[in-house]
C-alpha cells in the first residue's frame, strides 16, 4: 500500500537528516521533494502546493525540540499534515434510524457491490445489526447475482426484483420488506456506469429523495487516483454524499485518491477496503494511514485485529499450557488459523513498525501456511498432542501424506522445538524482566 509514495517521502527526509537544525533552506529543499512525491502519487498539483506551503509555515513556526533531530521533527510535521489532509480524525458512521438506510453510489468497477457485502458483514458481526442488502442495479443482472452470492456467504438477506425496472420502486419495496422482517439497517447497492452520465445521476438522485438515507457513501477505486477525485466532485454536486469509501487499497495504489479527496469535496473518508474477502473492511483512521504512508507501521490496528480473533478464555488456556511447556501442534494449528482470519498476511506485516519496507518486494502469499498445515493435518491426533512420539516411521507417513519430503518435515519439527525452547526460556524469566523493567 502506497509503497512508491512511502519511498519518495523517505528519500525527501534524507536532505534534512544530517542537519544540525531546521533552517528555511533545508525546509525548502525537503518540501520541494515532498511536493514532487505527492504529484508523482497523482495528487493534484494545487493540492500538493497548498499542502507543502502549509507545512513550511508549520516547520518555520515550530519550536525545535532538543530531544529530537531536525529530520525526526520534519517527519512529525509531515505526519500531522497528512493526517489533517485526510480528515484529521475518525468520522462518525450514522446508523441511528429504524431502519437506518445507507445508499451506496459510484462508478461501475469501483467495488460498490463487494463493499455493500462487506459493510453488511461489518454491521452484522461488529455492530450487532440485522441488515438487508438491496439490489437496485436494474441494468446489470450480474450485479444482482453477485449481491445474492455475497449475501449467502455472510448470512444476510438480499432483496431483489428482477422484473422491476424502476430503482425507486425497488428501494421503497425493500424498506417495506425490511420493516416486515425486523431488519434495522438497509444497504442499497445502486447502478454504476463506466462514466458519469445524466441518466445515472438522475436515477440515484431520485432514489435518494425517495428513501431519505442516513448515510450516502461514494465508493472510490483508489487505483484510479485523480480521476476518482474528479468523479467524486461530480457526484457530490448532485448527491451531497456523507462519506467516501476507498476500495482496492491492496492494489497498485499511488495514494492520489486518499490524499486528495477530503480536500476536494470536504467529505470524510469513512471506510477503506482491500481484497475480496468479506472481513477485509476497516474504519478509516487518518492518523494511522499517515503513519503507514510514512513507513511507521500501524501497531494499533494490528492489535485490534488480533483482539477481534483471539478469545480471552482460549488465550488464558494457551498461556497455562505454555507455562507448563505443553504447547503442541494442536495449539500451533489453532494459532495459525486465527492469524489467517486477521487478513492479508503482507498487509499485516506492513503494520509492524519498520517491517513494511522490508517486505514490500517479497511475494508473501496468503497460502504461505498451507504447507505447515498439511504436515500438521497428516499427523494423528495423538501425534499432534504428543510431538515427542514422532518416530522415523511416523515421519515417513506424515511426509508422504502432506506431499513434503523428509528434509522439509525435519526442518519444521526442528523449528517447532526451537520455538518451544524459547517459550520455556521466557517462562523462567521474572515478569518484570520480560516487560523490560530493571
Amino acid at each position: 500500500m502506497f509503497n512508491s509514495l512511502s519511498e519518495k517521502l523517505e528519500s525527501a527526509f534524507k536532505n534534512i537528516k544530517g542537519e544540525g537544525r531546521i533552517t528555511e533552506l533545508n525546509i525548502a529543499n525537503t518540501l520541494k521533494d515532498v511536493r514532487r512525491a505527492l504529484v508523482d502519487a497523482d495528487v493534484n498539483y494545487k493540492i500538493a502546493k497548498d499542502f507543502t506551503d502549509k507545512l513550511k509555515e508549520d516547520a518555520i513556526g515550530s519550536k525545535v525540540l532538543l530531544s529530537v533531530t531536525p529530520g525526526q521533527q520534519m517527519v512529525k510535521i509531515v505526519q500531522d499534515g497528512l493526517t489533517e489532509l485526510m480528515g484529521g480524525t475518525e468520522s462518525e458512521f450514522n446508523i441511528s434510524g429504524n431502519p437506518a438506510i445507507i445508499l451506496i453510489a459510484g462508478l461501475q468497477g469501483s467495488g460498490k457491490t463487494t463493499f455493500s457485502g462487506k459493510l453488511a458483514n461489518y454491521l452484522k458481526t461488529k455492530k450487532g445489526k440485522s441488515p438487508l442488502l438491496v439490489a437496485a442495479d436494474i441494468y446489470r443482472p450480474a450485479a444482482i447475482d453477485q449481491l445474492e452470492v455475497l449475501g449467502g456467504q455472510i448470512g444476510v438477506d438480499v432483496y431483489s426484483d428482477r422484473e422491476n425496472k424502476d430503482a425507486v420502486s425497488i428501494a421503497l419495496n425493500a424498506i417495506k420488506e425490511a420493516k416486515a422482517k425486523n431488519k434495522n439497517v438497509i444497504i442499497i447497492d445502486t447502478a454504476g456506469r463506466l462514466a458519469v452520465d445524466e441518466v445515472m445521476m438522475q436515477e440515484v438522485e431520485n432514489v435518494k429523495k425517495a428513501v431519505n438515507p442516513q448515510e450516502i457513501l461514494f465508493v472510490v477505486d483508489s487505483m484510479t487516483g485523480q480521476d476518482a477525485v474528479n468523479t467524486a466532485a461530480t457526484f457530490n454536486e448532485r448527491l451531497d454524499f456523507s462519506g467516501v469509501v476507498l476500495t482496492k487499497l491492496d492494489g497498485d495504489t499511488r495514494g492520489g485518491a486518499a490524499l486528495s479527496i477530503k480536500y476536494t469535496v470536504n467529505k470524510p473518508i469513512k471506510f477503506s477496503s482491500s481484497g475480496e474477502k468479506m472481513d477485509t473492511l476497516d474504519v478509516f483512521y487518518p492518523e494511522r494511514m499517515a503513519q503507514r504512508i510514512l513507513g511507521m507501521g500501524d501497531i494499533v490496528s494490528l492489535v485490534e485485529k488480533a483482539q477481534e480473533q483471539f478469545d480471552a478464555a482460549e488465550a488464558a488456556k494457551l498461556e497455562k499450557k505454555i507455562r507448563k511447556n505443553q504447547f503442541d501442534f494442536e495449539d500451533f494449528k489453532t494459532q495459525l488459523q486465527q492469524i489467517k482470519k486477521m487478513g492479508n498476511l503482507k498487509d499485516l506485516m506492513g503494520m509492524i513498525p519498520g517491517v513494511g519496507k522490508q517486505v514490500k518486494d517479497l511475494d508473501i502469499n496468503d497460502d504461505a501456511f498451507k504447507g505447515i498445515e498439511a504436515m500438521i493435518n497428516s499427523m494423528t491426533l495423538v501425534e499432534r498432542r504428543n510431538p515427542d512420539i514422532i518416530s522415523p516411521s511416523r515421519k515417513n507417513r506424515i511426509a508422504k501424506g502432506s506431499g513434503k519430503d523428509i528434509a522439509e518435515l525435519n526442518a519444521f519439527l526442528k523449528q517447532f522445538e526451537q520455538m518451544k525452547g524459547m517459550m520455556k526460556m521466557m517462562n523462567k524469566m521474572p515478569m518484570g524482566k520480560m516487560m523490560g523493567r530493571r
